[in-house]
């Protein structure tokens, strides 16, 4: 008779301090390069990958910090969720495949190397989770997903619109991700751009929603309608091709539940709503997901690196399988 957890070592129990050990591993997971025949051997189903990259940010920088703050703050997390009696390791083996390795000042080739990374990431069958890094990073992961799919579809999570066609010329910029991903084949009519609002969404961005069919959700739809009708018009959107790649900035939230960001957002999402998103949109399974835009310098708490790996975390458990069809231990259905 196989022992139980509770006669047996408890792989999900803590036995010290929780930051001690090696550090600047997302939750502690063994370190795998972004190497297809690598990830393939080592069974792995997700790979944590960070992108340290901001240098295209328009407002407060900082977020070249996210990937190490994230990873440092992951270790109050486990792999295990009570309530849903889940345990990522077991189902999708994740690992941490380190960073991109940038160069500096070069936009260009630093998305070129992180696109050849997420690649191999994709050709082993893992989900790419990919930590930025300003809201650029998410174009070298578009770029990817595009050469590996024919038809996907995109949702962001963001309080902005990112459809700057470019910045002062400039093409690689983090208010342009939503056109590149057009520009490398993402279907417009396929994207949702789920919390918009604020007063940083300029005309010529909604415009170009409005010529190519991108779909915005704005937060006051949320506020009036509720994250599950947010979540259904969304996937509605992006699921009718090959599947989803979710795109989440941390500025979507409420600057009370996120200000190390580099454009803090009043009145945005709370966490319980940004929460019930991402769950939502991952359940039926996505192509990829990053998380950008956590300045941990521009925070003098942990409060934006807890909330951004709490987002990676859900997107990978409800991309598993978390929540379908489970009860938690008291036996209450909660899906």
């Amino acid at each position: 008779m196989a022992e139980s957890r509770n006669q047996a070592a408890d792989p999900t129990m803590w036995s010290s301090v929780l930051h001690a050990g090696i550090s600047n591993s997302f939750l502690r997971l063994p370190h795998v390069p972004p190497d297809a025949n690598q990830l393939r051997e080592y069974g792995a189903k997700a790979a944590i990958y960070g992108i340290p990259w901001d240098a295209t940010n328009i407002s407060r920088t900082g977020a070249n910090y996210g990937p190490r703050g994230i990873r440092d703050v992951s270790c109050q997390f486990l792999t295990y969720n009570a309530t849903f009696d889940f345990d990522l390791l077991e189902v999708l083996n994740p690992v941490d495949t380190g960073d991109a390795n940038v160069v500096l000042a070069n936009a260009e080739k630093t998305f070129a190397r992180a696109q050849a990374d997420i690649g191999q990431i994709i050709e082993a069958g893992a989900l790419p989770v990919t930590l930025g890094g300003d809201h650029s990073i998410t174009i070298p992961v578009a770029r990817a997903i595009a050469d590996h799919y024919d038809d996907p579809g995109l949702v962001l999570v963001d309080m902005h619109l990112d459809t700057a066609p470019d910045v002062g010329g400039e093409l690689l910029n983090h208010c342009c991700p939503i056109p590149r991903a057009v520009d490398a084949g993402f279907d417009p009519e396929k994207i949702a751009l789920v919390g918009i609002s604020g007063w940083m969404n300029p005309c010529t961005e909604l415009e170009y929603c409005r010529e190519r069919g991108i779909t915005v959700i704005w937060l006051e739809e949320i506020w009036e309608r509720g994250t599950a009708w947010a979540v259904e018009r969304a996937l509605e959107v992006a699921g009718a091709g090959d599947g989803v790649y979710l795109s989440f900035d941390v500025d979507s939230l409420d600057a009370a539940h996120a200000p190390g960001t580099c454009c803090p957002s009043p009145g945005g999402l709370t966490s319980r709503e940004a929460i019930e998103i991402v769950r939502g949109v991952s359940s039926p399974g996505l192509l990829g997901v990053d998380v950008v835009e956590v300045g941990p310098s521009l925070d003098a708490t942990p409060a934006t690196a807890l909330i951004g790996g709490r987002i990676a975390l859900e997107a990978m458990a409800f991309h598993a399988g978390a929540g379908r069809n489970e009860r938690s231990r008291s036996g209450r259905a909660l899906a």
